[in-house]
């Protein structure tokens, strides 16, 4: 765990909240590129953060955080405000606590924040997917439009030709088409059936 806090006596009720159950670190407030050296140099399972209320530096270094090394992340803040906890909450906070912090509350809410982090984890990974999935597709389907077009290939016959260069040449079946669309981009209209 990674604990974030100026004020050492709510760093300390963090650290009894998890008692026994995890190697702590704590840090002052740090922001930007020393927040994403020191989470790399400690590579925290979750980062603890407590402030009085977030300002746009700690925003924007959440942000990097989630971009570059996400993390649950466990915010505690003692002035409630909505836009403060959008804002949080868009840059990747897992959990965001307003007043109230206890040794007795950490734990929950920790474990809360990590299986939160989990499920949108799992979402973003199943949109990458998808989005790479139809990426491929659009490429393929072009690339067996281009060759029906300029190669008098049927459907099939276009399908068959880059499946058998994918085998062939170990790469997968998008990387081939991808390839097939440069190749007929750099020809132009030179290289249809007529030219042959």
């Amino acid at each position: 765990m990674l604990i974030i806090d100026n004020d050492a006596a709510r760093a300390r009720q963090v650290e009894e909240g998890l008692a026994n159950d995890a190697v702590v670190h704590s840090a002052t407030q740090v922001h930007g590129l020393v927040l994403l050296d020191l989470i790399a140099e400690i590579s925290p399972d979750v980062i603890i953060m407590d402030c009085q209320s977030p300002d746009r530096d700690t925003i924007e270094s959440l942000r990097q955080v989630a971009q570059s090394n996400p993390k649950p992340i466990v915010m505690f803040v003692e002035e409630e405000g909505i836009s403060g906890m959008q804002e949080a909450i868009e840059a990747g906070v897992s959990a965001y606590v307003i007043d109230g912090l206890t040794p007795k509350r950490v734990r929950p809410l920790i474990d809360t924040a990590i299986a939160r982090f989990k499920l949108v984890d799992k979402m973003r990974v199943e949109l990458r997917k998808t989005k790479d999935d139809l990426a491929s597709r659009k490429a393929i389907e072009r690339a067996k439009g281009l060759l029906m077009e300029r190669q008098g290939m049927t459907e099939n016959q276009a399908f068959s030709a880059m499946r058998d260069m994918s085998q062939q040449q170990g790469k997968p079946l998008k990387d081939v088409a991808e390839s097939v669309i440069t190749i007929f981009g750099i020809i132009g209209n030179t290289g249809g059936k007529d030219s042959q």
